[in-house]
């Protein structure tokens, strides 16, 4: 468990950070950016919970609780010798994945891209939606370096997809989305 006794220890004043493995690394490091944008989709779930009631709020107070998991896996490239690493896995993907396809089969089929908006609640997931997906973009590209768990991608991607439903979802089930109308300003 983790215990916070000082919120500031001068460690960051010049420009550096530490990884969960205990090593130092400048704080525009591609490791970094990616946990710090997971930390900021989280945040913006955090905003979006504020409109969010029953199962809905219950299913991201689980998803922002993965997102720690997640930061904890992304900060740490190679766990310390005789500890384990916190990773995602396999079954909290498969959660996001059920959680979809029982969101999904009470809407309708969509005959349009969805705009951003609908309630409150739907327009703060939709940005919260836009952000995952950076953080997916960011951890494909340091997949591309160096190692990194495979579920943590995953789970990045399923989750940007799980958002999108969840919104359509308590968009009044997509009645009040709003639909993109091609060429409509024209």
């Amino acid at each position: 468990m983790v215990r916070l006794t000082r919120i500031y220890t001068r460690g960051g004043d010049a420009g550096e950070t530490s990884l969960g493995d205990g090593s130092r690394v400048p704080k525009q490091d591609l490791r970094v950016a990616c946990y710090g944008t997971v930390d900021e989709a989280n945040a913006v779930i955090g905003v979006a919970r504020l409109h969010a009631e029953g199962e809905s709020d219950a299913m991201l107070a689980r998803i922002q609780n993965d997102l720690f998991d997640l930061g904890a896996d992304l900060s740490t490239p190679a766990p310390q010798r005789g500890k384990e690493a916190l990773r995602i896995v396999k079954s909290q993907v498969e959660r996001l994945e059920h959680e979809i396809d029982a969101l999904n089969a009470e809407l309708k089929p969509l005959d349009s891209f969805v705009l951003p908006g609908g309630t409150p609640c739907g327009a703060a997931l939709h940005l919260a939606r836009t952000v995952v997906r950076r953080a997916e973009r960011l951890v494909a590209e340091l997949a591309a370096r160096e190692k990194v768990n495979p579920e943590a991608l995953k789970y990045l991607n399923r989750l940007s997809d799980h958002l999108f439903v969840l919104s359509r979802h308590v968009n009044d089930r997509g009645a009040r989305d709003v639909l993109w109308r091609p060429g409509a300003n024209r």
